[in-house]
């Protein structure tokens, strides 16, 4: 099975943008306020250390362990993600807290991922070279670790997730040991190799990415969407850094976004993996910068009014798909049953295969397709709302959606069509996917931990470069004035 290639710098100019808050009464997994550090461990369903558990093997079970690389999708042949090894290494060391892995098996992977991200040839041809002036290509072949076509783009996104990975793992290896000592200096010679001040194409905006025969992608990243940890990065570097002035760029736009959605006023942007990705190396509860001081919020509690609306937006149900609903809902990236228009219900339906689905203030791209990850990944902002969600989408569907690494990519019990395939199944209950996706994967592993222990949060704090990207950004308040981590 081949899937068409998902350039992030593509997909987000897909992407429009959405709410603020109505939450109703909740358990004891009841989300803390952001602006307070979670006091004690919250009560964990079964089924949410399972969800854990099973997503963190995917990484496990799929990386390349010869050179670290991650599969974009498994099971099946894949190209490598750079975004899914970030959040692999990341998950590596949840793994260890959890006492899935011994903290010796995550060291050699680890060291197996980190070496050869620092020796992978670096260079502007065409074929020959896994990056380019720090930055990486955006899907490396499994086995070389080079380019794996000339479509894929050297992605500074795409970067910056697999950094995060880098940076997590230079402040969770902090033993005075030779294995960990060399985590800690590979990571910091591939952090400050990024020539960020190169990728500023039209400064002070960074562009989405390169390519050696169309040189510079012709987009910038302005805010709001999954590039916030990019900025945070290029602010923190040592030895390239962009001037403040490029954060000043990046939340230039955030007014055109801001606005009323599913009763809930916030920053939108339609996808939900917009307000997971940099949430899941970053705590934003109770940090500020001057937008969010002028809006009265942090980025936590405008990621939580995005749960809330797209939740909302399932239970309205304008498109009238079916099995959405309170405890069915979530929509972001995600593979999906592919290119078709059909006849049905009194009117033609657009399903589409791999898209930025998402749902906010001008932007709707909804085919009935549900990505568990959307919910699953959001669990740490509203715990009330996605743990009956989890719970009621693997009992309705049960194995036909959660298999051996967790919830499979996508399901859509809306299309029923006996066509082929771009891939997925149909089944009674609809179009189920067969494979998961490693940036999908991701977010449920970190944001879960996260939610359960603040851990990949707290691992954070302690790094000195994402300290000072957010510092630069403006940010004040919280944690981040208080000084030492948490341990």
């Amino acid at each position: 099975m081949t899937l068409s290639p998902r350039p992030a710098w593509l997909l987000s100019l897909l992407l429009g943008f959405a709410l603020i808050l109505a939450a109703p009464a909740s358990p004891a997994w009841q989300a803390q306020p952001a602006a307070v550090t979670q006091a004690r461990a919250p009560v964990v369903p079964a089924l949410v250390d399972d969800l854990e558990q099973r997503s963190f093997r995917f990484f496990w079970d799929s990386a390349n362990p010869a050179n670290g690389l991650v599969p974009d999708h498994y099971p099946g042949e894949s190209f490598s993600s750079i975004a899914a090894v970030g959040f692999g290494l990341t998950a590596y060391g949840v793994g260890v807290e959890r006492g899935y892995i011994s903290r010796a098996q995550a060291i050699e992977r680890t060291l197996a991922t980190l070496r050869f991200f620092d020796t992978a040839p670096q260079n502007a041809s065409e074929d020959e070279a896994s990056g380019y002036r720090g930055f990486f290509y955006h899907f490396l072949d499994m086995r070389s670790g080079k380019r794996y076509a000339r479509w894929t783009e050297l992605s500074t996104v795409d970067t910056t997730l697999l950094l995060g990975g880098v940076l997590f793992a230079q402040s969770y290896y902090d033993r005075d040991t030779p294995a960990e000592r060399t985590i800690r200096v590979l990571a910091d010679r591939i952090y400050r190799r990024v020539d960020w001040r190169w990728a500023q194409a039209r400064p002070p905006l960074i562009s989405m990415g390169w390519t050696p025969g169309g040189r510079f992608i012709p987009s910038d990243w302005e805010g709001y969407n999954e590039a916030m940890l990019l900025y945070v990065l290029a602010l923190g570097s040592p030895t390239h850094p962009v001037d403040g002035d490029a954060w000043r760029a990046w939340t230039r736009t955030y007014d055109r976004h801001w606005g009323r959605f599913e009763g809930q006023q916030l920053l939108n942007f339609g996808p939900l993996f917009g307000h997971q990705y940099s949430h899941a190396w970053i705590d934003f509860r109770g940090i500020r910068d001057a937008w969010s001081r002028a809006h009265d919020l942090d980025y936590f509690e405008n990621s939580r009014r995005a749960v809330i609306a797209q939740r909302n937006y399932a239970i309205a149900n304008p498109g009238r798909w079916s099995g959405y609903g309170p405890n069915v809902w979530g929509l972001t990236a995600s593979n999906g049953p592919g290119g078709f228009v059909v006849e049905g219900h009194g009117r033609r339906e657009a399903f589409h295969g791999y898209t930025a689905r998402g749902a906010g203030l001008g932007y709707l791209v909804d085919d009935g397709t549900i990505a568990p990850t959307a919910a699953a990944g959001s669990i740490a902002f509203a715990p009330e709302l996605v743990i009956p969600a989890l719970e009621e989408m693997k009992r309705r569907y049960g194995k036909a959606i959660y298999g051996e690494y967790g919830f499979v990519d996508a399901f859509n019990p809306s299309f029923h069509v006996q066509t082929p395939l771009r891939t997925g199944k149909l089944l009674p209950m609809g179009w189920v996917d067969t494979v998961y996706l490693g940036i999908d994967q991701g977010p449920i592993v970190l944001m879960i931990e996260n939610w359960r222990s603040d851990f990949v949060w707290n691992v954070m704090k302690k790094n000195p470069y994402i300290r000072r990207g957010l510092q630069r950004a403006g940010f004040t308040g919280g944690w981040l004035d208080a000084g030492a981590a948490e341990k």
